[in-house]
C-alpha cells in the first residue's frame, strides 16, 4: 500500500486537473500535523486535505471536514499570511519523486505579486510541508527540523530549501532501453523485482512485482542470469507502465484478500497481477485515499481507545491460565488419594500383624478382584496405627483440597470463557459506542473501576447489535458485546426465534427473526451459522461448530456473567467463516 511515486504522478495529475486558476480560502490546522483548505474555482468549491502525519501522509481533495481549534497553530498563521487568496498557477512533481509542489500567486505586504511554493515532502516518518518564497527560502514548516534532530538537513524558517537527499536513483519517466539493459546486467546478486525499485524513482515493491508480471517473469529471478531477450520483455512491460503515466491512464483500485474483505493493496492503474481478485474501483484517486484512509485512521482510533481494555483483559486472562496451571499441578498431587485411603484401611485391617520397626509391609490387597499383593510404604518411627493415620490424614487433607479446587475451577474456567468473550468483543469492536459498552460491562463485573458521568456531558451513544438480511429475505442480528447478547438474547428476541452461538467458543450471539414460524430456510440457516463463526475467536478457523435452537430453550443462570447462558435440545451446524458472504448481508 505504498504512496509511490505513480500514486503521487496521479495526485498531481488530478490536482492539476481541478485546482489550478483557483484561489486558496479558509486555511485550518485541525491537528499538529495536518492542514486543511479550500480553493475557489469558477462555479466550484473544492476541500484539500494535506497532511505530513508519519504514518499517513498525503493529499488529495476531500469530502470531510474536521473541529478547528480555537486559537489557529503558527503554521497556519504563516499560511494564512502568505498564500490566503492566492492562485494556484501550478502543480508539479520533481523528478519522479515523492514530493508535490504547488505554486501559489499572491502579494505582499507592499501590494507586489509573489510567488510562493507549499511543498509536500511524503516520506513516511519524514514527510513534511514546508513553504517557501520564490527564492527556495523556506518561510515555515509544519515540522521544523533543526540541527540536534538532523544533521543532513535542517528545515527551519530562513533557510534555503534543499530537496531530501537522493538515493541516487534515475528518472523512470526518460529510462531508454540500452542503459535499462546495461543497468540490468550490472547488478550482483540482486533479483529483478529489487533492480526496479532500487534503480527507478517512484517503483514500489508492488509495482515492480507487477512489471515483472507483466513480462512474464519470476520476481525473484537473478539479474545477471535474465537473458537479452527477457531483459527486452521486462523494459517493454516497464515502459508501458510508464506510458499509462505520461498519458493519465489511471484507474484507483483496491484489492481485497481471497475470499475476504480484508484489503490487500491499492493502486492506481490496472494491476494485471490482481486481476483475480475482488476489486472496487473509485470514480478518482482523492476517492481512493479518502475510502481507504478513512477506514484505515478509524480502524486505528477505535485500536487506540480499546489498548487500555485490551490489555487489561490480555492480563486477566494471563493470570487466569496461570492460575488453571497451577490447578492442574494441584489436581496430579492430589490424584493419588484413593490408594492413601486403601493402604490407610489396609494397614488397619492387619494392625497386629505389622511388626514393629520395619519400612515395608507386603499385604493381600482385598480390593483387587484378582487378591494381589501391595506394598506399603512405612514409617519405621511410627506404630502400625500412627502409620496408618498419616495415610487417612493425607487422603482427608487431598478430598478437602479437591473439594476447594473443583470450586476454583469452575470460577476459573467462567472467568476465562467469560474475558475471551469480552476479547473477542473488543476486536469486533467497530466505533465508540460499542467500546462505551464494553467499558460498563467490565465496570459491573468488577474489572474496572466505573467513571461517574461527567457534568453536562452528553449522554453516551447507545450501541445497536449489527444487523443483516439472508438471502432468503430473513432479519438476522449478531451482539457486538455480552451486555448486548443479553438484550438481544433475552429481551429483544421472541420466544420462537432461532438462537445461534458457536459450540464452546466466545463469540456473538445470533438471533433469526422467524416472524413466529420457528423455523428458516437452510440457506439461511447457513449464513446465520457463518456469521456467529465470524464474529467469534474462532473466525480463522476452518469448520467450525454452531449450535442452534429456539430462543425458548436459552436460559440465564441467575449470578451468570454477562453473555452466559445455557440452552438444551440444540442441533450443529459446521461453518467454515467466509468474510465476504458477510459484506454480502450486510445492511446499510
Amino acid at each position: 500500500m505504498a504512496l509511490d511515486g505513480i500514486t503521487t504522478a496521479a495526485i498531481v495529475h488530478e490536482l492539476k486537473t481541478n485546482l489550478i486558476g483557483g484561489r486558496i480560502d479558509k486555511i485550518h490546522q485541525p491537528v499538529s500535523d495536518e492542514i486543511r483548505f479550500t480553493v475557489r474555482g469558477i462555479g466550484v468549491v473544492h476541500k484539500i486535505l494535506a497532511s505530513a502525519n508519519s504514518s499517513t501522509p498525503r493529499i488529495h481533495i476531500t469530502q470531510t471536514s474536521k473541529e478547528n481549534p480555537m486559537t489557529a497553530p503558527l503554521f497556519c498563521m504563516v499560511l494564512r499570511k502568505h498564500i490566503g487568496g492566492g492562485k494556484i498557477v501550478d502543480i508539479c512533481q520533481p523528478e519522479f519523486e515523492r514530493i508535490i509542489i504547488i505554486k501559489i500567486e499572491s502579494t505582499n505586504e507592499m501590494g507586489d505579486l509573489t510567488t510562493k511554493n507549499l511543498i509536500l515532502e511524503i516520506m513516511g516518518k519524514h514527510s513534511n510541508l514546508i513553504l517557501t518564497d520564490e527564492s527556495g527560502r523556506i518561510l515555515d514548516s509544519i515540522k521544523r527540523i533543526s540541527h540536534e534532530k538532523s544533521s543532513v538537513r535542517e528545515v527551519l524558517p530562513g533557510k534555503d530549501y534543499v530537496y531530501p537527499p537522493s538515493q541516487n536513483k534515475k528518472n523512470p519517466l526518460v529510462a531508454i532501453q540500452s542503459d535499462f539493459l546495461f543497468s540490468l546486467h550490472l547488478q550482483e546478486g540482486q533479483k529483478l523485482q529489487e533492480f526496479l525499485y532500487k534503480t527507478y524513482t517512484g517503483i514500489s515493491p508492488i509495482m515492480a512485482g507487477e512489471i515483472c508480471f507483466r513480462a512474464a517473469l519470476e520476481p525473484s529471478n537473478s539479474c545477471q542470469q535474465t537473458t537479452t531477450e527477457e531483459g527486452e520483455r521486462l523494459f517493454a512491460a516497464f515502459e508501458k507502465v510508464m506510458a499509462e503515466v505520461k498519458q493519465a491512464n489511471f484507474t484507483p483500485n483496491i484489492y481485497y484478500h481471497p475470499n475476504s474483505n480484508r484489503v490487500l493493496d491499492f493502486s492506481v492503474l490496472e494491476m494485471a497481477e490482481f486481476h483475480a481478485l475482488d476489486h472496487k474501483t473509485f470514480p478518482s484517486v482523492s476517492s481512493l485515499l479518502e475510502g481507504f484512509y478513512q477506514e484505515r485512521d478509524h480502524a486505528y482510533h477505535i485500536r487506540q481507545k480499546a489498548h487500555d481494555m485490551r490489555r487489561l483483559v490480555v492480563s486477566n486472562i494471563e493470570r487466569c491460565v496461570k492460575k488453571k496451571e497451577i490447578q492442574l499441578k494441584t489436581r496430579k498431587e492430589v490424584a493419588d488419594m484413593e490408594i492413601w485411603r486403601k493402604k490407610g484401611e489396609l494397614l488397619t485391617a492387619n494392625i497386629y500383624a505389622i511388626p514393629q520397626g520395619v519400612t515395608t509391609y507386603r499385604t493381600i490387597d482385598f480390593y483387587d478382584e484378582n487378591m494381589g499383593e501391595i506394598d506399603i510404604t512405612l514409617d519405621p518411627t511410627k506404630t502400625p496405627s500412627e502409620n496408618a493415620q498419616k495415610y487417612f490424614s493425607r487422603y482427608n487433607k487431598a478430598k478437602r483440597t479437591l473439594a476447594a479446587l473443583e470450586v476454583q475451577e469452575k470460577q476459573n474456567n467462567e472467568e476465562l470463557l467469560y474475558l475471551e468473550s469480552v476479547l473477542n468483543a473488543i476486536e469486533s469492536a467497530s466505533d465508540d459506542a460499542d467500546l462505551s459498552e464494553i467499558r460498563t460491562e467490565l465496570a459491573e463485573s468488577g474489572f474496572v473501576r466505573r467513571q461517574a458521568p461527567k457534568k453536562g456531558a452528553p449522554r453516551p451513544k447507545k450501541a445497536k447489535p449489527l444487523h443483516f438480511i439472508s438471502s432468503d429475505g430473513y432479519d438476522i442480528f449478531v451482539g457486538k458485546s455480552n451486555l448486548q447478547n443479553d438484550e438481544l438474547t433475552l429481551r429483544t428476541a421472541d420466544s420462537n426465534d432461532l438462537w445461534l452461538h458457536t459450540k464452546d467458543i466466545p463469540g456473538s450471539h445470533v438471533i433469526i427473526k422467524t416472524n413466529g414460524t420457528g423455523t428458516a430456510s437452510d440457506a439461511t440457516l447457513e449464513e446465520a451459522a457463518n456469521l456467529a463463526a465470524h464474529f467469534s475467536k474462532a473466525k480463522n478457523s476452518s469448520m467450525v461448530p454452531v449450535d442452534y435452537t429456539l430462543r425458548k430453550n436459552v436460559k440465564k443462570p441467575n449470578g451468570a456473567k454477562p453473555g452466559m447462558v445455557i440452552y438444551l435440545t440444540n442441533r450443529t451446524i459446521y461453518v467454515t467463516p467466509d468474510e465476504s458472504k458477510v459484506k454480502e448481508m450486510e445492511t446499510i
